[in-house]
Parts: structure tokens; sequence; C-alpha cells
């Protein structure tokens, strides 16, 4: 399966290389804008310093001549100024006292900034006029007081405008250095934006890469290969812990899957084991009752004898359905546990009893171990009584004539919690270390050509380990060819 036919038609990579992209190429335009309007900025606050300056220069120089001829406006004549700014002078009436160099009697916006200087305000501005030439331009203009002897003291004697187009040195435009600034921001942005997609590229594709492999991995496991893991990144950022995350996910799926199908072999065998156990007797039981029913059997001792073969059959089928239902609600958690105190050393007493003749016959001797004083435990009476006639019934089976079956028990635990291990042992034949870990799975049996005519129906040890993990307690095997076999087993103790 290839990476590329399940990738978008626009991938995360391209994504994140046009996002990077974009942020570039908006940062420049940002730039651009900003630089575009400090250096307006700044060719016009230093054209309207430069104005001011002029303007004060000259309001000084007109204030000297004023008091250097006595004071009064008629003793002057019209005042000629050598600057290259166009100007107005007037006196504290308004009337001109200035060479007629510009007449603003015409605009209200000059006009009402003479009389705002007149009055001792300092008035800036710009506007749009029209040159010798005929041609309109953008001129600043700054109208200030006149002052006696030129130093701002008393009232104004009269105010002065300046008007100056907006003009540059020769051979400098402020749009021609503009063009080049823009010009210079451009081939930088064209750098930069080579730059930003050759790094963008490699950036994603270093974060894009654990991202590519994980969908990947993910597809074959959705396709059954339950085995494949990501290479997680070395960083432990969030991709690494996806990475981390999705591996042990994938663990869960397998160990899960595993179980599953392990169930369902369990099921499988569980099936053909209870068919295996179910045909032996029911092939018995339909020959014996066709023959009674064809009077192949005249003779009436026979009738009876085979009628009796018949019962037994039943009885049998009866036991492994009963086994499984005990089975069945012991694993389901449905089966309710009559707990109370219980005197261990009675119960097996009392189960010894019941078991005794058969093991005499056989000739295997029965010690019970368990000392008086052995504290209570919490347990279910009947239910301990069949683990105990179950443990003993399976030791017998195996334990040839002159062995001997020994039940103990001691207090084990700490502090905290204490319980009662319980051990059932024989000499007999022993189990071999690889079957030893499956005698308590469901219709196991150490000798495989043993059916349920010749022996038990292999849920013996299975039901003992259900009631036992139902009191809440633990139970396992150990064995030695040829030397015997020990059940050990772990109830709780009634406290009080």
């Amino acid at each position: 399966m290839s990476i590329s036919a399940s990738r978008p038609a626009f991938s995360l990579r391209a994504k994140l290389v046009l996002s990077y992209l974009g942020v570039a190429l908006g940062a420049i335009l940002l730039l651009a804008i900003v630089v575009s309007l400090v250096i307006q900025n700044y060719f016009n606050n230093t054209q309207r310093d430069q104005l001011r300056a002029n303007a004060e220069l000259v309001a000084q120089r007109i204030g000297q001549i004023y008091k250097s001829n006595g004071e009064n406006w008629a003793n002057i004549t019209p005042i000629r100024l050598l600057v290259p700014e166009a100007y107005v002078v007037v006196d504290r009436a308004g009337q001109v006292r200035s060479a007629p160099l510009v007449d603003v009697s015409g605009d209200q916006y000059l006009s009402q900034a003479l009389q705002q200087a007149l009055q001792g305000q300092e008035v800036p501005g710009d506007r749009q006029v029209t040159t010798s030439d005929g041609d309109t331009v953008t001129a600043l203009y700054i109208s200030t007081p006149l002052y006696d002897g030129g130093q701002a003291s008393g009232s104004p004697i009269g105010a002065l405008l300046l008007i100056e187009p907006v003009r540059y040195p020769q051979g400098f435009s402020p749009y021609v250095f503009l063009a080049n600034v823009y010009q210079a921001i451009l081939i930088a942005g064209i750098a930069i934006a080579i730059i930003v997609i050759i790094l963008s590229f490699l950036l994603a594709r270093r974060l894009t890469r654990p991202l590519t492999s994980l969908t990947l991995v993910a597809e074959q496991v959705k396709g059954g290969d339950y085995a494949q893991r990501v290479d997680a990144p070395k960083s432990q950022d969030e991709l690494g812990r996806l990475a981390s995350t999705f591996n042990s996910m994938a663990d869960k799926i397998e160990s899960d899957v595993t179980e599953l199908r392990h169930q369902d072999q369990i099921r499988r065998e569980l099936i053909a084991n209870i068919a295996h156990d179910l045909v032996t007797p029911l092939t018995a039981i339909q020959g014996f009752s066709e023959a009674l029913a064809d009077d192949v059997i005249s003779d009436p001792k026979e009738r009876q004898e085979t009628a009796q073969l018949i019962g037994r059959e039943v009885q049998r089928l009866r036991r492994l359905v009963s086994d499984m239902q005990q089975m069945t609600s012991l694993e389901s958690g449905r089966l309710q546990l009559d707990l109370e105190p219980l005197d261990l050393h009675a119960l097996v007493d009392e189960v010894l009893a019941v078991i005794g003749a058969e093991c005499e016959q056989a000739g295997i001797s029965l010690h019970n171990e368990i000392v008086q004083a052995t504290p209570a435990v919490l347990a279910d009476s009947d239910r301990m009584t069949q683990v105990f006639l179950n443990l003993l019934d399976n030791a017998r089976r195996y334990t040839p004539a002159g062995g001997s079956i020994t039940i103990g028990a001691r207090v084990e635990g700490d502090a905290r919690a204490k319980w009662l291990s319980v051990r059932v042992s024989d000499t007999g034949a022993g189990i071999s270390t690889s079957e030893l870990p499956y005698i308590f799975d469901r219709f196991f049996r150490l000798d495989r050509a043993r059916t349920v005519a010749s022996g038990g129906s292999g849920l013996g040890l299975a039901i003992v380990k259900a009631i036992i993990t139902a009191h809440r307690g633990t139970i396992h095997a150990e064995s030695t060819p040829g030397q015997g076999t020990c059940i050990t087993f772990t109830l709780p103790l009634a406290q009080g």
C-alpha cells in the first residue's frame, strides 16, 4: 500500500508550507506599509520643522525692524525679505505691510490663520496652492505672531504668514526614494519567501513524517496486521506522545485479539469436548434401547442388566450436564455463596469418611493433618465439600495401591491480611511439566484416551478453581513425575 494513494489532495504538509509562507508575506507587506508611513511622516515633519525655524527667524527680524523704526508701522516701507518662501506681513489691524508676493484675502483658511496669529497663536497647516506657472501643488504654511523687538512679550504687533510649496533638494524625489525602498523590500521579500518555503518544507516534512508513518501503520493494523508498530520519534513532544500512545493502543488491540482468538479456540475445543463426551453414552443408550425395543435381548435378567446400563449412562450424562451448569454459574458470577465461619478440620473428617471406603479398597491411605486449633475460614460449606471431594477423587485416580493422600493447612499472611493455605498432596504418578499449566482448564485430561465412562468429565479441577476464585482465593499445583502432586489453595480467615 503506497502512502500517496491515501494522501488527501491538499496535504497537511502543503497547508503548513502555505501557512508559513502566508505569515512571512504578511509580515513583509506590513513592514512595507510601516516603512512607507514612517518615511512620509519623516519627510513631512522635517519640512514643517524647517518652515517653523524659518518663521521664527523672520518674525524676530521683523520685530527688530519694527522697534528700530519707532515702533510704528507707518514709518516702515513695505517689507521685503530675502527668503524663498512666499510671505505676508500684517499689522495689528490686519493691514498688509509686506510686498504683494501673495494675496490671501480670497483664502479663508489662510486669513483665519493670520487672525489667530494676531491673538498670539502659532498655526501650522497645508493647502493646495497655485504657483506662478499655473500648477497646483501642495504647500505648507505657518502663521506666527510678531512681537516688538522680536521677543515674545506683550501683545502681538502683527502676524507673519510663510507659505512653502512641498519641494525637495535638486535631484531628490520622495516618490523615487519610496519606490527604491519598495523595490528593496520586494527583492528582500522574494528572497525571504524562497528561504521560508525551503525551511517550512523541511520543517513540515519533519513534522508530518511521523504522521505519515502513523497513518501507514494504522492502515496496516486496520487490515489485520496487529504486530505493526510506529517508530517513536526521539523528541518527547506531542508527536512523540502520540506515537507512544498509538503503540500502547496497538499492544492492547493485539492482546485483545489474541485473547479473543484464544477464547474462540477454547470455545471450539469446548464444543468438541462436549460432543465427544456426549457421543459415547448417547451411542450406548441408543444401542441398548434399540436392542430392548427389537427384543434382541429376550432373557429377563439380561434385559434388567441392560436397563441398568442405560440408567448408568443417563446418570453420567446428568453428571456431565450438572458439572457444565455449575461451571457456567461459577464463571459468570451468578452463583451465590453461603459464607460463614467454617472449621476445615471437621469438614475434612466428614469428606474422608465419605471417600474412605473407595480409597481403602484401592489400598490408599488418607491423612488429615489439619490441626483442631486451626482458625476458621469464611467459606461455603457445601462448595468446599465439593472442592475436597473433587481433589480427593482426582488424587485417588492417579495414586497406585500402597500410596497415600494427605490434607494439611497453615496460616499465612501479614498484619494487614491473613489467610489459610490448604494443601492436598498425593504420592501418585505426578504430572509432566508440559501438562501442569493446563490441569485447571475445562475438559483437560492427563490421559487423552480416558472417556466419561472410564473417568471424570474433565471439569472437576476447573470447577475447583472456579469455587476457590469465587471465595477470593488462589490455587496452584506443583508436581514431580513419579513422586506425586500437591494442589495448594488459599481461603480468607473468618476475622473475629
